[in-house]
């Protein structure tokens, strides 16, 4: 692929941002194909998987930006930037050009790919992934991201919680990043298969992780995080485009 094309998973939209800082908040997602990591319990296979990779479209700047775009209205709003990990994509020229049209742009991304445009970012948010998702998260890299963002995005940290080992790691998370924005969420443990958007959530057992994670963060009086469920998955469950 050419750096002057972005391989597409999906572009959809306009729906709400469904989980971390800006939960809630009118947004259209450009999700990019291809991902560095394989998380055990990864909710986007689609997006992540090489074995769909022919689903994914290499896309010209002006292309994607005619979509969102379209689906906008024409009217600015927040663009997600997301993935897979959406940092091995070059996505800085996308960025240049939405900002020119007023709309702002956030990324999600686990931290291991630190990039120069992040600085160009409204919202960047490192998501390390805990260990049950069988992944490493290389420290250096974080402070990488931090360091080629200084003085440009607002940034936030989000972590996925499934158990107490992952409970662990978000505090360690916060310790080692005190005066950034913590967020913290149950993970889907009931994630789509990649061929299957319709698939059933267990919605009694995502409210039951929930009531958990505030039992532990309020229990051991840890009161600089912000515990979140995931609202897309509650309201639409692993449906796709929404």
């Amino acid at each position: 692929m050419s750096t002057d094309t972005i391989r597409i998973s999906e572009i959809f939209g306009p729906t709400i941002q469904g989980e971390g800082a800006l939960i809630g908040l009118p947004t259209v997602f450009v999700r990019t194909g291809g991902c560095d990591y394989r998380c055990s319990w990864c909710d986007s296979l689609h997006a992540v998987d090489s074995a769909f990779r022919d689903q994914w479209m290499p896309m010209s700047v002006e292309a994607i930006w005619q979509e969102v775009t379209r689906l906008s209205g024409n009217r600015p709003l927040t663009v997600s930037l997301s993935g897979g990990n959406p940092a091995i994509q070059p996505l800085g020229p996308l960025i240049e050009l939405g900002h020119s049209e007023g709309y702002r742009f956030a990324l999600e991304t686990q931290g291991s790919v630190a990039r120069n445009w992040f600085r160009d970012l409204d919202v960047l948010v490192l998501s390390p992934k805990p260990p049950s998702s069988g992944m490493q998260t290389d420290w250096g890299e974080i402070d990488d991201c931090l360091r080629l963002s200084a003085g440009g995005p607002e940034i936030a940290l989000k972590i996925v919680v499934f158990d107490d080992v992952d409970y662990a790691f978000a505090r360690e998370v916060g310790q080692r990043y005190p005066d950034i924005p913590l967020y913290l969420q149950p993970g889907n443990h009931t994630p789509p298969p990649p061929e299957d958007d319709d698939a059933r959530i267990d919605i009694d057992g995502a409210m039951d992780r929930m009531q958990w994670l505030v039992e532990k963060v309020t229990a051991d009086q840890w009161f600089a995080p912000r515990v979140l469920p995931q609202l897309h998955v509650l309201l639409w469950g692993n449906k796709r485009g929404v």
